[in-house]
C-alpha cells in the first residue's frame, strides 16, 4: 500500500514540470474505449495514407474526443495511444511512424512538429512500491511549445514541457524541461 510521503512525492509538482497524478491503473472503460480506437484505427486511419485523406484522419480522431485544428497534419503511420488525449493547434504535425503514449494530454502548440519515430510518453510506474498493473500507473501531461520541433526517434517522458522554438535533435532522450529557443541533444538530453 502507499506511504503518505510516497503518495506526496507522486502527487508533487515538480518545479517547471506538469502535475504527476497516480492513476493506479487504466480503467475497463479506457480498456473498451481503446479496444474500438484500435479497430477504427486499423480500418479507417491508418489504410488512408496519402495527403488527400489528412481530414479524414483528422476527422476521425474528431470523432474519438480530439481537440485538432483542422491545419494539423497526423499521419496515418503515427500511432495514437488515447485520442481524447490529444490537443493540436494550428499548423501542428505528429509524422511517420510516432507513437504518442497519451494515457494524460499531449499539447501540442501552433507550428509545433513531432518527428518521424519519435515517442512521447505521459505514463510511468512508481518506484517506492511493487511494480504492478493495480496499484503503480503515474501519468504527467507533456507540453510541445509553439514552433518546437521534436527530431527522429526522440523520446519525450512524462510531465516535460517542451518551450517555444526549441528544438530536441535525433535520438535525444527529454527528461526535464527544454526552455524556450534551447537546443538540446543526448541522452539524456542536455544544451548543445
Amino acid at each position: 500500500m502507499f506511504h503518505t510521503p510516497v503518495v506526496a512525492l507522486a502527487n508533487a509538482v515538480v518545479e517547471g514540470m506538469n502535475e504527476r497524478r497516480n492513476l493506479g491503473r487504466v480503467t475497463y472503460t479506457i480498456k473498451i474505449r481503446r479496444a474500438v480506437w484500435n479497430v477504427v484505427r486499423l480500418l479507417f486511419f491508418r489504410l488512408f495514407v496519402t495527403k488527400v485523406f489528412r481530414l479524414w484522419r483528422i476527422a476521425l480522431l474528431k470523432a474519438f474526443g480530439a481537440k485538432i485544428n483542422w491545419s494539423a497534419e497526423v499521419y496515418a503511420s503515427a500511432k495514437i495511444w488515447a485520442p481524447w488525449n490529444l490537443n493540436m493547434d494550428k499548423g501542428s504535425c505528429i509524422g511517420p511512424n510516432a507513437i504518442i503514449y497519451n494515457q494524460a494530454q499531449v499539447v501540442l502548440k501552433e507550428d509545433a512538429c513531432v518527428s518521424q519515430y519519435a515517442y512521447i510518453c505521459t505514463a510511468g510506474h512508481s518506484t517506492s512500491e511493487t511494480n504492478n498493473a493495480q496499484t503503480s500507473l503515474l501519468v504527467a501531461d507533456v507540453t510541445i511549445g509553439r514552433e518546437a520541433w521534436i527530431g527522429t526517434r526522440a523520446f519525450i517522458g512524462m510531465g516535460v514541457d517542451i518551450g517555444e522554438k526549441a528544438i530536441v535533435g535525433a535520438c535525444a532522450c527529454v527528461f526535464k524541461d527544454v526552455e524556450a529557443g534551447t537546443i538540446v541533444g543526448g541522452n539524456p538530453a542536455h544544451p548543445l
